[in-house]
């Protein structure tokens, strides 16, 4: 990116460019910049905006949270369709909130979500408190996300720092570190806090969203057409591919499960996974972890002995085929799962097993499952799935 030198007044006195970067003073001309640019070029037309509908902005700011507002939007429309309100939310059964929710990740928001609803009608009669304090007791609302709400849905004074306005202060106050080590989250709540302004706080939230969303991106920012620029310490110094610091990289872990798909009679044998851990409280497919994932089907005859263990207690084997394998990145791993389709001799009806559920196959599509486990059960059901080994 070609360098643009921001003007000499402002760059040197902005907060947090002295050789003290933690000594802030309430900057006035940083929020009236904001706001004069959101008004002007800001986004106005989402569908979360131009509402004092606490439930829709609370919606908006949980979907929000570590996914694209791109993704975001057909999931959050079709959210309100099912849920119009928080009463309707608190009411529904869990399994039908995880499938609307299905293929969006970090499923512990969907259920932060649900618990939340029911708290909000059970302890504050389906209204959510106005004071950022009081969300922040509420399950899956943070600090940042309280203050979200607070200023959006009532208009009070509340700051906040998501990865956007991270970005954003980073950049302008010339502050070096990872924002994710808490002297350095502390330093930027600081500038949060000193810079709010007196009036106009709506502007100013979304502002501030959207100049890291649209302007200071974390690649090809547009620092030309940033309201910013006059001020900003990272232009000024060259450092705008450099702030914010990087999180420090480490090897990506990698795991393995073998992921076994028992169809018999148009359904396929799910199981419930608990509420911690990856998928928590979703349905998904009976798998084998450790070295048994890997293990493949052997001979001509049987399956390998741990994949028919494994089931016997639903049936008993009559064909086993393994599947193509594929990968599935999260945010902290790699899983590489390999699914083995099998088909029955004989199903055992079991009584007691309040994880399993024998799940048809024409429901699928809106079942509460994981997004690539709904796509390769969808795959298999549609006679598109990929066999590697015929036994």
């Amino acid at each position: 990116m070609k360098r643009i030198i921001p003007e000499k007044t402002g760059v040197l006195n902005a907060p947090g460019y002295a050789e003290k970067p933690d000594a802030i003073a309430a900057d006035r001309s940083f929020s009236t910049a904001v706001i004069r640019w959101q008004k002007q070029h800001g986004r106005h037309k989402l569908p979360w905006q131009n509402t004092r509908d606490a439930y829709r902005v609370w919606l908006s700011e949980i979907m929000l949270q570590q996914t694209q507002v791109a993704a975001v939007i057909p999931y959050y429309q079709r959210f309100l369709e099912r849920f119009p309100d928080v009463g309707s939310l608190a009411a529904a059964p869990a399994d039908e909130v995880m499938a609307h929710w299905s293929g969006l990740g970090y499923y512990s928001r969907a259920r932060n979500l649900h618990r939340c609803a029911q708290r909000i009608c059970a302890e504050y009669n389906g209204v959510f408190p106005a004071d950022a304090d009081l969300l922040v007791q509420l399950p899956g609302i943070g600090r940042s996300t309280a203050a979200a709400i607070s200023a959006f849905a009532y208009g009070r004074r509340a700051a906040i720092l998501d990865g956007n306005v991270k970005r954003v202060f980073c950049r302008n106050f010339g502050i070096d570190g990872y924002p994710g080590e808490k002297r350095i989250e502390d330093s930027l709540w600081r500038h949060a806090e000193a810079l709010l302004p007196e009036r106009d706080i709506e502007a100013y939230t979304q502002g501030l969203m959207d100049l890291g969303a649209t302007l200071c991106t974390r690649n090809n920012p547009s620092c030309p057409a940033c309201p910013m620029l006059p001020r900003c310490v990272a232009v000024a110094t060259d450092r705008v591919k450099h702030l914010p610091v990087r999180k420090p990289k480490k090897a990506v872990p990698e795991k393995h499960a073998a992921m076994l798909v028992v169809i018999d009679r148009g359904q396929v044998l799910l199981e419930q996974r608990p509420e911690s851990g990856i998928w928590g409280g979703l349905l998904s497919l009976p798998e084998l972890a450790g070295p048994a994932a890997e293990a493949r089907p052997a001979g001509k005859a049987l399956p390998d002995m741990a994949i028919s263990n494994a089931i016997a207690r639903f049936g008993t084997v009559a064909s086993c085929e393994a599947l193509q394998s594929f990968t599935h990145g999260f945010t902290h791993f790699k899983l590489h799962i390999s699914p083995f389709r099998i088909s029955l001799a004989h199903r055992i009806d079991f009584v007691g097993e309040g994880s399993h559920v024998w799940y048809d196959g024409e429901r699928l599509s809106r079942a509460p499952l994981p997004a690539p486990v709904k796509k390769l059960l969808l795959e298999i059901f549609n006679g598109t799935a990929q066999l590697k080994i015929a036994i």
